[in-house]
């Protein structure tokens, strides 16, 4: 714990950071959003990965408003780093690769879970917590377990379907958890991107990195996502093999942005361009001005940071946004300074929250019920989406930590004290083994049954669980605070840059991307021979390159929640 003095420093560092970013609570009816400039370090490379084109997590901020640097990470970052990082190592089963949706309840695995342990490793291995071969092991062993797991229609005995995944698996046996389980697109295009960023980070010649690039490939390859466009070009949120297609799908804006990336980046089943401007389609019903911010809405946190913890969206853009004159990143920026607002003014007055304690996301609650809180009768949830934001906002109290630690790229200036004041304040029953539990929430001091958790006399109620997809984003971004290493590697990779351009992003690291390859390609191209007569000259050009081939369209549909 740190003393009180401690902290207060802390915060006069934090609101320096914010006079120099020209940050915090604004008067303005329509006020300057803060620069995104401000939000990432410098650039630093991996250790041992992406050394070539590391850069780092800054783009150069305009010169009349230039921060002196991004807030340095103090200790305690690297203590959340390590035990978070175990969460993944120690709870996954070492036979199989299936991580446990949460523990230490552990009741089945999550295949988002598994795409977050997927990318844990490699975090693990540059910061000499296991070794790369240790890695290496425990990444082909999931990747061949879901490679030769048994896929199909029937309602049971089957992992998958399609290509996609049953979002909750056994734990011992990977085989689907229960009949209300559904065949996730989103929780499948989640550990789509922990296993292409298998294909990136493991680049060595040896067999064990070799086999491990394949696995990525084939599986990534073999997911047909135009099955899940029944009312195209839109893809449903799943199916069910008792009902069918889910009859939802996914529109913007929320997580389900990586889903159509990696849809459009398929070289084997891909969708076409037109399903993102379906997408974007409905972007203009979630934009607006929310306690003092002007951006693209959605209540939840995790909805502005799971698509960024693999893709860097700094300085490109998609039509939708070069129209806004913005990119995704300034956009999430702007949706966690609106949180932490609305925790300022705290207009429910739940006890706690403030400029230091915020953060609404999916997370676990104590109980669904109603109760008497302030005079008036309150809800509560167990497992629940909470957010603040234009639309779909539910509030009852419950802060997870997650939601300020997963948005430490885009505000590290207020994350930072947010993360340091939690651990100070409620460290002694919220902090644990892997870190952060789960969720908190001090205005719940009610003597009944409780779903999940326990009570803290005089402190509120408390999760038990570790939750996996709130684990991941918080590992993950900080290692992509500290020096760009997700992002980096993500950028490598053909079919996320593939996705990206057939969705109509351009700019930033993308262009330059594809300069630096179109000028590789030209080096490693031979001299072309002098022809021997005029009627062989001009006969040596190159072939076009073939287009991926387009996949049947098949007409299908389910829709889920986020869990």
């Amino acid at each position: 714990m740190h003393s009180g003095s401690f902290r207060n420093l802390l915060i006069l560092c934090a609101l320096t950071a914010l006079f120099l970013a020209g940050c915090g609570k604004r008067e303005e009816a329509t006020p300057k959003p803060p620069s995104s400039s401000a939000s990432a370090p410098p650039p630093a490379a991996p250790a041992e990965a992406g050394k070539a084109d590391a850069q780092g997590a800054q783009q150069a901020a305009p010169a009349d408003d230039k921060p002196q640097g991004p807030p340095p990470l103090p200790p305690l970052f690297r203590d959340i780093e390590r035990r978070t990082f175990q969460f993944f190592w120690d709870t996954t089963n070492e036979v199989n690769g299936m991580t446990p949706d949460r523990f230490p309840s552990r009741p089945f695995a999550s295949i988002a879970s598994i795409g977050f342990a997927l990318t844990a490793y490699p975090i693990g291995v540059e910061n000499g917590w296991i070794s790369r071969r240790q890695a290496v092991e425990r990444t082909a062993v999931t990747l061949r377990f879901l490679r030769d797991a048994r896929m199909g229609p029937q309602k049971e005995g089957r992992t998958g379907y399609k290509g996609f995944y049953y979002h909750f698996l056994d734990m011992q046996d990977g085989t689907r958890r229960a009949p209300w389980v559904e065949l996730s697109s989103v929780d499948t295009g989640l550990l789509m991107m922990g296993v292409l960023f298998t294909q990136q980070y493991y680049d060595r010649d040896d067999a064990g990195e070799k086999e491990i690039r394949e696995l990525a490939d084939t599986l990534y390859k073999r997911v047909e996502w135009p099955w899940l466009q029944q009312r195209p070009p839109l893809i449903s949120m799943g199916w069910y093999p008792e009902s069918g297609f889910i009859n939802h799908d996914w529109a913007g804006y929320n997580e389900a942005m990586l889903v159509y990336i990696l849809a459009l980046g398929s070289p084997t089943h891909p969708i076409e361009p037109d399903a993102w401007r379906a997408w974007t389609a409905s972007y203009d019903h979630s934009w607006g001005q929310y306690e003092g911010e002007v951006y693209l809405s959605f209540a939840p946190l995790f909805g502005h940071q799971y698509s960024h913890v693999w893709i860097d969206f700094r300085g490109i853009r998609d039509e939708y946004m070069r129209g806004r004159d913005m990119d995704y990143f300034d956009n999430s920026r702007r949706a966690t300074y609106a949180q932490r607002t609305y925790a300022i003014e705290n207009p429910m007055k739940w006890k706690d929250y403030g400029e230091d304690v915020w953060g609404l996301t999916a997370s676990d609650g104590p109980q669904r019920t109603m109760q008497e809180y302030n005079g008036e009768q309150r809800e509560f949830r167990h497992y629940s989406a909470r957010g603040a934001g234009l639309r779909d906002a539910f509030d009852d109290g419950t802060i997870a930590p997650t939601a300020a630690l997963g948005s430490l790229v885009f505000a590290p200036e207020i994350v930072i004290p947010a993360a340091q004041a939690m651990h100070d304040r409620y460290g002694d029953f919220l902090y644990s083994s892997y870190g952060f539990l789960d969720a908190f929430n001090p205005s719940f001091n009610y003597d009944i049954p409780l779903k999940t958790g326990r009570q803290v006399p005089d402190k509120g109620w408390v999760a038990s669980d570790y939750i996996g997809i709130d684990q991941g984003p918080i590992l993950t971004m900080i290692a992509n605070y500290r020096s760009g290493f997700v992002w980096n590697l993500m950028k490598r990779s053909p079919y996320i840059r593939e996705g990206l351009k057939r969705a109509g992003f351009t700019g930033g690291w993308l262009d330059e991307a594809d300069k630096q390859e179109a000028a590789k390609a030209a080096a490693d191209k031979p001299a072309q021979a002098k022809p021997a007569d005029a009627k062989t000259a001009g006969k040596a050009a190159a072939k076009p390159a073939a287009k991926p081939a387009k996949a049947q369209d098949g007409r299908g549909k389910p829709a889920t929640e986020k869990r």
